[in-house]
């Protein structure tokens, strides 16, 4: 095992297609996107407090932005817990001012109250929406009468979410995918195909060594791949790693997940498919989409609500989510049971489907 995790290593590192698309493609859109000024998130995620008045104008003018995604349902809890994960970009309060009115009482007059931290995306767009929406609904009032309502801002300390740290654990996860469905794809048929495979099979080695000793290849090229990219980000772009080295460490043993299941996807290609041409059309038809679709350039929250359901359920969506949550939010991984489990289902599923699709020749 080791003696052929070691040659398929040397094998890896000597492949340009496997550097190229593991390696320095994952770091030109580090690169590229930890460059670009700002760090707002594009969705911006409004929680409505309990309490919140939600039948007056001011409200509904806020409702009616597209850009705005009003969360409710949250408690006071979650929604501090949210707020200092970067999770929310604000907690919405409006309620009408005790004993206050315009003109004869007939206009009521509401104190509307933005909560913020330094973790919350957003927040300059989101208050130059909520004054805008605030302005429209005094012009569609009474004239010559003051503001119907009082904006106060509540900006409280906290870590900033970058754009670098929405970004690098996506890339993180899109060179884990290529290396594990392309290089193991076209590894193990290579070597079936020029019938090293079969010449294996007259050696005592197992089955289980052979993908074992191709699985431990793949190890070393990612924990080389994933320092890079992890160092580079944190020392270039500022990326968060919340508590410095045991969160990097979380960060790869959690990468072993990955690794299993798009090896085992990659493993899988290669026992079925029957010529060589055939593994780069399949093997896009099975990465292409999870690229688009588990929210690694963009939000899930920024696709229909139908088609998130689906996104949320990919291997790649639950590992890269988790690997966010683990740099940024700090969450220990034992804490993340419903991922974890997500993982280890596909694993398991994946793993008996490739050790059914092995061939020899």
């Amino acid at each position: 095992m080791l003696t052929l995790s070691k040659f398929s290593l040397l094998a890896t590192l000597r492949s340009p297609t496997s550097v190229v698309f593991s390696l320095l493609f994952p770091i030109i859109f580090i690169v590229v996107f930890g460059s670009m000024i700002g760090d707002q998130s594009p969705v911006m995620k409004l929680a409505v407090a309990p309490g919140c008045d939600t039948v007056n104008p001011m409200f509904k003018a806020i409702e009616t932005y597209r850009a705005i995604t009003l969360k409710r349902g949250m408690s006071a809890t979650e929604q501090s817990d949210a707020l200092t994960k970067g999770q929310l970009t604000a907690v919405l309060t409006i309620l009408p001012d005790a004993g206050a009115g315009i003109g004869m009482s007939v206009i009521h007059h509401y104190s509307v109250r933005l909560q913020e931290k330094g973790s919350s995306p957003g927040t300059s767009l989101l208050e130059m929406f909520v004054r805008d929406a605030l302005g429209q609904v005094d012009h569609r009032s009474i004239p010559h009468i003051p503001s119907l309502a009082t904006l106060n801002i509540d900006r409280q300390p906290g870590r900033v979410y970058k754009q670098i740290d929405f970004i690098l654990p996506g890339q993180l996860g899109f060179s884990l995918l290529m290396a594990g469905v392309f290089g193991s794809s076209f590894l193990l048929f290579s070597l079936r195909q020029s019938l090293v495979l079969k010449r294996l099979r007259a050696t005592p080695i197992r089955r289980r060594s052979i993908i074992a000793g191709e699985m431990l290849s793949r190890l070393f090229f990612h924990v080389i791949g994933f320092m890079i990219m992890v160092l580079l980000g944190y020392c270039a772009f500022g990326f968060t790693l919340v508590n410095g080295g045991l969160t990097l460490l979380e960060m790869l043993v959690y990468s072993l997940f990955g690794l299993g299941i798009f090896m085992g996807i990659g493993f899988v290609i290669s026992g079925v498919i029957q010529n060589e041409s055939s593994i780069s059309p399949v093997a896009n038809t099975v990465v292409l989409p999870q690229i688009l679709l588990c929210g690694l350039f963009f939000p899930i929250e920024s696709y229909p609500h139908w088609l998130q359901g689906f996104c949320n359920v990919l291997p790649l969506t639950l590992f890269v989510d988790g690997l966010r949550r683990i740099a940024f939010e700090g969450i220990p991984i034992w804490e993340m049971p419903v991922k974890i489990g997500g993982l280890v289902l596909w694993t398991i599923l994946i793993g008996v489907w490739a050790v059914r699709a092995f061939k020899w020749e």
